[in-house]
């Protein structure tokens, strides 16, 4: 703003005393202003910009949505960008020619379900800060916000009547029954040995035994306290997570379907994004 004033009143010095300076001052200042113009639009240009969100996404929680850039100018390299989504803004200083970085933007979701409708602001004060320059992205991207988890009481879990006290799986343990005798790999505890065996082979045997593993639990949202629907959901989440994390089956009986318990990671999301889609139609 400080370089068009001074740009203005030096033409109007120019004009009313005639000075050829002044003229030449003010071609010159406009020239550059022109070209730093230019600059900062060619600067935007040819840039390939994606959403790469993270697995989880908590209503209510700040995480880094991961915003991949490409720069496909063949020389030149994109300068100066800062990445606005929401409130929060993320700066990259240079991305070359032809390479591709990603940044990460807090972003925070306010509400839980599917979000569509989701805009990138892009832009630059390349080369001198005489402009800021940008661009409105609108995404075609779908993303999944899950219920803030809420920490509650477990007592409100149904648990299948055949469940009672713990089962062995098929996972490699240190408490369960032997499943199979294995070689040893160096990393077995010295416990885990078969020396009877071993003695009748010329390599170290291990007795590798099977994981004991929590009974199942089946988990109805609406069956779990809260004063309203969102609760009982983050009391659901917050059940996922933390009995999920100790290794335990978990499962949903939803009103439109029932999914049986398991465990794993991709059994997770399957879980929260239900939550994230309940009651959303």
């Amino acid at each position: 703003m400080l370089y068009i004033v001074i740009t203005l009143l030096l033409g109007f010095g120019a004009v009313n005393t005639g000075n050829n300076l002044l003229y030449l001052m003010v071609s010159a200042l406009l020239g550059f202003m022109a070209v730093s113009g230019l600059l900062g639009h060619s600067n935007l240009q040819k840039l390939r910009i994606t959403l790469a969100p993270p697995e989880e996404i908590y209503a209510g929680v700040e995480t880094l949505m991961g915003v991949q850039a490409y720069n496909g100018r063949r020389l030149m390299p994109a300068c100066l960008l800062d990445f606005e989504f929401s409130t929060h803004t993320s700066h990259l200083s240079m991305l070359k020619s032809g390479l591709e970085h990603k940044v990460g933007v807090p972003v925070m979701f306010a509400e839980r379900g599917i979000h569509t409708h989701l805009h990138l602001k892009v832009s630059s004060s390349f080369p001198v800060n005489f402009f800021v320059r940008h661009r409105i992205l609108h995404l075609n991207h779908s993303i999944y916000v899950f219920p803030h988890p809420v920490p509650c009481h477990g007592d409100e879990t149904r648990y299948p009547e055949h469940a009672t006290g713990m089962t062995e799986t098929h996972f490699r343990g240190t408490e369960g029954d032997i499943s199979r005798i294995g070689n040893y790999h160096g990393s077995e505890p010295l416990k885990m040995i078969h020396w009877k065996l071993t003695a009748r082979h010329d390599t170290i045997k291990i007795k590798e035994l099977s994981a004991l593993q929590q009974p199942p639990v089946e988990i109805d949202p609406l069956d779990l306290p809260g004063s309203n629907l969102e609760q009982q959901l983050g009391c659901a989440a917050y059940l996922i997570n933390h009995l999920l994390r100790r290794g335990q089956p978990v499962g949903l009986k939803l009103t439109h379907a029932t999914i049986p318990p398991d465990v794993g990671r991709g059994h997770k999301l399957l879980l929260l994004t239900e939550l994230a889609r309940y009651a959303q139609d």
